[in-house]
C-alpha cells in the first residue's frame, strides 16, 4: 500500500527537541525505507525551509538529510494536473491551498496514505485517506502499511 509522508512528519523525525514525536515519526521514516512509500517534492521543500528557518538544523545538515531521504525514496513531483485538483479541492472542500496540493501529488503518485497530523484524520478523497500516525487507533493500519523496524 503506497504511502507518502506530510512534511510535519518530516520534520519531526529530524528534530530530537520534538521528544516523543521526534522517536515515532524518527521510527515511521525507517520503517517506510522497507515500504512502498515515496516523498513529494514539495514535502522536501517544505522541510528545507522549516528546519533551516526554524534553525533546527544548519543549510548542510538539512541538505544532507534531504539528500538521504532522496537516495532511498522516490521522489515525485506535481504535475499541471495536480495544480488543477488542488485548486478544485481548495475551491470545494476549503482546503488550505499548499496542503490540497500535497493531497493531489500524492494521490498522482499512487498513494493511498498520507501520513500527517494536520490533515482530519481518516478523511478519504480520491482515493488518498490520510492518517495520524500519533493516533493509537491507526496502529494496526500503520503496521499493514510500513514493515517492522529491524
Amino acid at each position: 500500500m503506497r504511502l507518502s509522508f506530510d512534511t510535519n512528519l518530516l520534520v519531526y523525525a529530524a528534530d530530537v527537541r520534538a521528544g516523543d514525536r521526534h522517536h515515532s515519526a524518527a521510527a515511521l521514516v525507517q520503517r517506510a525505507v522497507g515500504a512502498d512509500c515515496v516523498l513529494c517534492l514539495q514535502s522536501l521543500a517544505e522541510f528545507f525551509y522549516a528546519v533551516t528557518r526554524k534553525r533546527l538544523m544548519t543549510l548542510e545538515d538539512a541538505a544532507r538529510t534531504v539528500d538521504r531521504w532522496r537516495a532511498v525514496f522516490p521522489v515525485y513531483a506535481a504535475s499541471e494536473e495536480c495544480l488543477a485538483d488542488a485548486m478544485n479541492v481548495h475551491r470545494k472542500h476549503r482546503f488550505p491551498f499548499w496542503d490540497a496540493m500535497l493531497w493531489a501529488t500524492a494521490r498522482e503518485a499512487g498513494c493511498r496514505i498520507l501520513l500527517s497530523e494536520d490533515f482530519q484524520d481518516g478523511l478519504r478523497l480520491g482515493g488518498l485517506r490520510c492518517v495520524n500516525p500519533f493516533a493509537a487507533a491507526n496502529q494496526a493500519l500503520l503496521d499493514a502499511a510500513l514493515p517492522a523496524a529491524d
